[in-house]
Order: C-alpha cells, then structure tokens, then sequence
C-alpha cells in the first residue's frame, strides 16, 4: 500500500475500489482476520476503515453473521451543476454508465421546447443507465441538438460524461441549467433498466443546461432509482415588506 494515507483510509480505499467489481450488494466482506492478513495491518485499522464505511451507509454490520455491501443510497446537494460522475467523485465512488441506444429523432415536444427547436427539428438522443458501485442508480434521456449530438456520439459515453464532452473537447462551457423534480414510478423499460419492480419509486429530475448567452444545449430526463438518492438543498427566507423580524 501506498503511504500518502493512513492505513485504515488505505484500507478503505482499497474495498471501495471493489464494490461493483468483485463485491456486489449482499456480498459478505473478507473477515477481520482475512483484511488484516491481506493488507498487514493491525485489527483497530481494519475496524476503523470497516466504520467508515458503514457511516457512508456502503455496508452494514449484522452482529454474528459479518458485515456485507449495501444497495448504493445518495445525499446530493442541489447547490450546483454538477453531471453524475462527478457527484459520486465527490462521495469517492466508482461510477460508469451503460449505453442504451444513440440514435437521431424527431424532437419530442417537451425536449423540442428546452432547446428551443423549430418545429420538426432532429436532435440525438442518448439513453444510458448510470451505475454506482456497479449498481443502476438512474436511468438518462438526454437530447441534444443534432449537429452537437453528432460529435458527441462519437465520445466514450461509457467512461466519459457528456458534460466535460462537452466544456473540454467541443468548445461548449456550461454556465447553469433549469431543474424540474417530480415523483414518478417505473414502467416496464425503466424497471428492467434500473432493476426494480414495476411500478417501484422513481425520481424523476428534468434538466436543461445553458452554455454562453443563455443557448440551451443540453435537456435531460433522469429517473433516480427512489431508494437510491435523496435531494438536499438551504433556502434563504424571503424579506417581504412588513414582515416583522
């Protein structure tokens, strides 16, 4: 192991690291005795990486039985633009995306308005199911004018994100983006997309980003497993004349 941290962060790292790839949700973790061989360190490293996963709700402790991986469950913040993969960056989470379908349509009306397309107008549609921990957390429509699209569709949309495709290698900064959230629940494509049951809890989260001068460039419906994600915000109270203090 590395020495740029502590052995029990090392350690921690290292399980992240495998969750979606060797250890799956419901998996038991290696034992105390099997950790502190593997990785030579002592049982006190091994049970303070082993709590701080649990209090990132990455696995649970069943007294008796072993700790095992949980279903990944999310806190995000909605105080800035941010894509996907960088959302679990920040909860230090492996995540990729499995594309769906890349195709050119006749823009649906509600994308036709974001984007603000004439009548009739193609736009690219890219569906993918985003993935953390190897797990489906959501379910992404996303459209974008064609001539856009058409440079897109060419990217690693598994392993890249549209939003830095787009600020870093096709000349198009993003500045801000319009949020719409819902509750909804899943048909038969989202439920087999995001292995749950039909008719399960979804979050449904329209999204349309701006680049310079206000141009919408980018609307995207994403469908959150509902178990998988809980929105957080701070509002300021409005001052209105007369109120007293």
């Amino acid at each position: 192991m590395s020495k740029d941290a502590p052995l029990y962060a090392q350690v921690e790292r290292s399980l992240v690291a495998r969750l979606g790839v060797s250890l799956h949700p419901g998996d038991r973790l290696p034992t105390e005795d099997e950790l502190i061989a593997e990785f030579g360190v002592s049982r006190i490293t091994v049970r303070r990486a082993i709590q701080n996963l649990a209090a990132r709700d990455l696995v649970v402790t069943r007294r008796g039985r072993g700790t095992f991986v949980t279903s990944p469950s999310f806190r995000q913040p909605l105080t800035a633009l941010t894509g996907f993969v960088e959302d679990m960056d920040a909860h230090g989470l492996p995540a990729r995306a499995r594309v769906v379908s890349i195709d050119e349509v006749v823009a649906p009306p509600e994308a036709r308005t974001a984007l603000e397309l004439p009548l009739g107008a193609m736009a690219t549609r890219i569906q993918r199911v985003r993935l953390a921990v190897g797990r489906p957390v959501s379910f992404d429509d996303t459209y974008l004018p064609v001539d856009l699209g058409r440079r897109v569709a060419q990217d690693d949309l598994e392993n890249e994100q549209i939003f830095t495709l787009l600020e870093s290698r096709h000349g198009t900064p993003l500045v801000e983006a319009a949020y719409a959230l819902r509750a909804s629940t899943a048909d038969a494509v989202l439920a087999d997309a995001l292995e749950v049951a039909e008719g399960s809890a979804i979050f449904r989260v329209e999204r349309t980003s701006y680049t310079l001068g206000q141009r919408p460039v980018d609307y995207e419906v994403l469908h959150y497993r509902g178990d998988a994600i809980t929105f957080t915000t701070r509002l300021p109270r409005a001052r209105t004349p007369g109120r007293g203090q």
